[in-house]
């Protein structure tokens, strides 16, 4: 039977926000929030952080294990090869890449995207590499077979701090494989729009969106909390709003 894991990487020492997966979201940490939210997947059979040997990552191995979440350590560096013996240790058939910097992932995505990966001819399936979705809700999902090749296969530097580049090809002038490559796309391109947490000003506005959203909310309902205001829409200057121009 395949086993498909969600393995969420978390690391205490981000370049611009240092610490912000264990920020305080709501009254949890951050981490935990995007926990919840991928639990709720139902197309998932488990769900792993893969963090850091780093001792600055002990707080995160300490919140997966007070939360009953597998962890795996590795290299801080070598992400793609971190994610590699992740899988392995989680006996991972079908892995879905998540980082811990989107608390408001939807566990429906998630099962959309896996359910195109079931359903088709591929090595990876994503709604990131043809970009409709904002930016925040990104899953990949990619076989084992997929992943044991770039990891052999990937050597550049990039290759192996991003895990998914060598079997995506998004950036072309790097090296990668021969994969076969799905997508999952919105009608309307929601792309301009920024949710995920990579500087103080997106962690200040999931903190302004988290209380006018409903408990078990879907992104959609974020996208009407945000509606209309360009600072919770996380635009870029000049850029659109795309909730505005769907009325």
């Amino acid at each position: 039977m395949t086993r498909t894991v969600a393995i969420i990487q978390a690391r205490m020492t981000s370049t611009r926000l240092p610490g912000k997966v264990l920020a305080d979201l709501g009254g949890r940490p951050l981490l935990e929030r995007v926990l919840e939210r991928v639990r709720k997947a139902a197309r998932l059979d488990d769900v792993w952080v893969a963090t850091t040997t780093n001792a600055e990552d002990d707080p995160v191995v300490a919140l997966c294990e007070r939360l009953a979440v597998p962890v795996f350590r590795g290299d801080e560096h070598d992400v793609l090869g971190r994610y590699h013996a992740c899988a392995d240790a989680a006996r991972a058939d079908v892995i879905v890449r998540i980082t811990a910097d989107c608390p408001l992932i939807d566990p429906d995505v998630i099962d959309r995207v896996v359910f195109a990966f079931q359903g088709g001819d591929f090595d990876y399936v994503s709604n990131a590499t043809k970009r409709s979705y904002p930016d925040g809700l990104d899953v990949e999902t990619f076989s084992r077979a997929a992943l044991e090749r770039a990891h052999a296969e990937a050597a550049h530097p990039d290759l192996r701090e991003h895990v998914t580049l060598y079997i995506s090809a998004r950036r072309p002038h790097l090296p990668h494989g021969a994969f076969r490559i799905g997508h999952v796309t919105l009608d309307e391109d929601l792309s301009a729009i920024q949710w995920s947490v990579n500087l103080p000003e997106d962690l200040e506005r999931v903190r302004r969106l988290w209380p006018r959203l409903p408990e078990d909310f879907r992104w959609r309902d974020v996208l009407e909390a945000a509606r209309g205001d360009r600072f919770l829409l996380g635009l870029p200057e000049g850029a659109p709003d795309p909730t505005v121009e769907a009325r």
